[in-house]
């Protein structure tokens, strides 16, 4: 892997670190002055730039979750999406979290974790005694016969519902991937989906598939729309 990353011009230039063909296409690792960048299948996914959202993805479930009183003692969490680990490490900070599950099915973001430049902002969370890493499908284990349960699901997949990268992630935010989302949760759980845009489709999409208290946050950036993160809860 490259380190060094020359200036030219006053800008910074980029240098690509790993690239790498899985089942789903190919991923890279570019560094950008001192960001680090994912990109799947040609199209941008993440940066270490600003994880504001990534944060609060995990804040505003917990939140949720203690809004009415009847939160777990050590609720358990699984966390969709490992990307450039900013959810993870906030989630690890947080001692009230019991279990942390966190499916990633590239395994070149976990090496990049492991023992590669991410690591710095992942900060040892893969090694924390209540993370469980699970390097599958997220549609697959959801849909799998272990059947557990969570207190909440936080998912960063893709863009969000109304930008996918993978074609088959879309599935995740229809009614069929909903449902499933909701069976997943503890009654009383809570999903928090993270988004590159407000999806008012989505928040429907949602009070159909028999969630409540939908809410949107809304994260303003430097350029463009605002990041969001969607909330809802299982009432059942």
């Amino acid at each position: 892997m490259s380190t060094a990353l020359p200036e030219r011009d006053g800008h910074d230039a980029v240098v690509t670190l790993d690239r790498r063909e899985g089942p789903f296409g190919e991923v890279v690792l570019r560094q950008r002055g001192r960001h680090f960048e994912i990109i799947a299948n040609g199209c941008f996914l993440m940066d270490t730039a600003d994880g504001r959202s990534e944060r609060l993805l995990i804040q505003a479930a917990l939140d949720e979750l203690d809004r009415t009183g009847d939160a777990a003692e050590r609720p358990s969490v699984l966390i969709g999406g490992l990307g450039v680990g900013f959810s993870l490490a906030y989630a690890v900070a947080e001692r009230r979290w019991g279990r942390i599950a966190i499916v990633e099915r590239e395994n070149a973001i976990i090496d990049w974790h492991r023992t590669g430049p991410l690591a710095a902002f992942s900060a040892g969370a893969l090694d924390d005694d209540r993370v469980a890493v699970l390097h599958t499908d997220l549609l697959e284990y959801l849909a799998g016969a272990d059947g557990e349960r969570y207190h909440a699901l936080c998912l960063d997949i893709d863009n969000g519902p109304d930008w996918t990268v993978t074609d088959s992630n879309a599935g995740l935010y229809g009614a069929d991937g909903l449902a499933v989302l909701r069976h997943r949760l503890q009654p009383g759980g809570v999903l928090a989906v993270w988004s590159a845009q407000p999806s008012p489709d989505f928040e429907e999409a949602l009070r159909a598939a028999g969630f409540s208290d939908v809410v949107t946050h809304e994260i303003p950036v430097a350029r463009g729309v605002p990041d969001v993160v969607h909330l809802a809860r299982r009432a059942d």
